[in-house]
């Protein structure tokens, strides 16, 4: 079934503090058209420059995620990014009038909750996926730090974080799918260790920081005056080690391993930065912002070439076809030796995947060549052809028959050689709409990663008597 994209239908207000800056900040989300993506809109700057929340736009990770385009920035937007990309929203615009996104409870909770599971309208267009097809590896040995992508069905993430600390040593969190985002994970608040708050303070950092907004980790001994000068510093009353070894204030863990869920929600956010939702398993040692958007900038080449008009399609031989021979045999009027289609594979809204086995039995190659068997370029065009006009009779009046004959080929280029043994994923693509009945399509053939053929042709689609 396809998967369209979806937009919020109604506007969503956030307001909080910027946790570094500590300004207050207005935050309106507002539906957006097909194929937009998620873009910040600055509307306090001098002509309300929009920044796209895109890993290429990433410009620093030293204290969170943050984007810049044409001198326009946005910071510590993960929390953000991982609760649209949970919501499976694909288009929104985002009004911003200070330059980072409110920190509210430290978690991705509020923003889950005020965007809402059911604030969504489908849109036309098709949703599309990045599908993790071979493993990716991202890793920093001096760091001990290694991101993996493993082909899956759905996304999923496990992480492991280490801070060799008697307070937080080795946790474990996992998220089995992106439906357990809101109960697992959502909630889960950022952590800062002592050391670092007494760092960020001392320059000036985490203005909009409170001591109820971030889980603290106490990792050395201190007295109650230092206690109380600390939460003096945030403006917060006097407060005292809550029985939780190791956590500064009075905040009750939601999870035993809050700190380690909270990796994995950045994790969320930041790889959603990619642009595209993945179907890919996610194993992650140690991560950090900085590894994430290094990582995710792996993916987005990845993506990148997947997209590719020139891209093999995944193919696999014991998944069910969307069109078996018997379906095949129904739409197309071809019959021995010409119907060079075995199964279809896939069926989206512009294009459709075939499969033709090559075998040396194909009569063919009785005289094409008996010492070398090649199968014919003609052949190739033909099968691109059938793919192409199951693509259009699938969406024809089932009760009438119809035929298609070809009034134009054109940029044909033969890359490869086919012989016996190879199996053609052949994909055809829609190059505008069918008109009159006439359909003009580009078809590409590909054996295994390698593209064998390609080229443009021009249908018309026949009722036949």
């Amino acid at each position: 079934m396809i998967e369209k994209q979806k937009t919020i239908n109604k506007e969503v207000f956030l307001t909080g503090k910027g946790l570094h800056t500590g300004v207050n900040v207005n935050m309106k989300l507002c539906p957006a058209p097909e194929n937009h993506g998620i873009i910040f809109k600055r509307i306090d700057l001098i002509g309300q420059p929009t920044v796209e929340a895109d890993v290429k736009n990433v410009v620093d990770t030293s204290r969170g995620t943050v984007i810049e385009k044409d001198g326009a920035r946005v910071s510590t937007i993960e929390h953000t990014m991982a609760a649209i990309s949970a919501l499976g929203i694909d288009n929104l615009l985002i009004e911003i009038d200070a330059p980072e996104v409110p920190i509210l409870d430290g978690s991705a909770k509020l923003i889950y909750e005020a965007i809402g599971e059911d604030n969504f309208v489908e849109q036309a267009q098709e949703r599309e996926y990045f599908e993790v097809r071979e493993k990716i590896v991202f890793s920093n040995k001096e760091h001990g730090v290694e991101l993996i992508a493993l082909p899956d069905d759905q996304f999923s993430v496990d992480v492991m974080i280490s801070f060799n600390s008697p307070v937080l040593d080795n946790q474990f969190a996992r998220m089995e799918s992106i439906k357990n985002f809101k109960s697992e994970i959502a909630p889960c608040r950022t952590f800062v260790f002592l050391h670092e708050l007494e760092f960020l303070l001392t320059h000036n950092l985490v203005k909009g920081g409170d001591l109820d907004n971030a889980i603290v980790i106490m990792d050395r001994d201190v007295n109650q005056i230092e206690l109380d000068r600390i939460a003096d510093l945030f403006h917060h009353e006097h407060i005292k080690l809550n029985g939780q070894k190791g956590i500064l204030n009075n905040l009750k863990l939601h999870f035993s391993n809050e700190p380690a869920r909270h990796k994995l929600l950045d994790i969320v956010g930041d790889l959603a930065l990619i642009g595209k939702p993945i179907k890919g398993k996610i194993i992650a040692t140690r991560p950090g912002h900085s590894s994430n958007i290094q990582f995710a900038k792996l993916l987005s080449k990845e993506l990148s070439k997947q997209f590719s008009k020139t891209a093999p399609p995944s193919y696999n031989p014991d998944a069910e076809p969307v069109m078996d021979i018997q379906k095949i045999r129904s739409l197309l009027p071809h019959r021995y030796p010409f119907l060079m289609v075995d199964k279809i594979i896939e069926i989206k809204e512009n294009h459709i995947v075939g499969i033709k086995n090559i075998t040396n039995n194909e009569p063919i190659f009785t005289g094409h060549f008996p010492a070398e068997p090649v199968f014919p370029g003609v052949m190739q065009i033909e099968a691109m052809a059938q793919v192409g006009g199951l693509f259009v009779l699938n969406q024809l009046d089932p009760t009438k028959t119809y035929s298609t004959y070809f009034m134009k080929i054109d940029g044909i280029k033969f890359r490869r050689k086919i012989v016996p043994g190879d199996t053609l994923k052949i994909k055809v693509e829609m190059i505008s709409p069918i008109r009159r009945g006439i359909a003009t399509m580009k078809g590409y053939i590909f054996v295994g990663n390698q593209l064998a053929s390609e080229g443009e042709f021009m249908a018309q689609i026949v009722e036949t008597k």
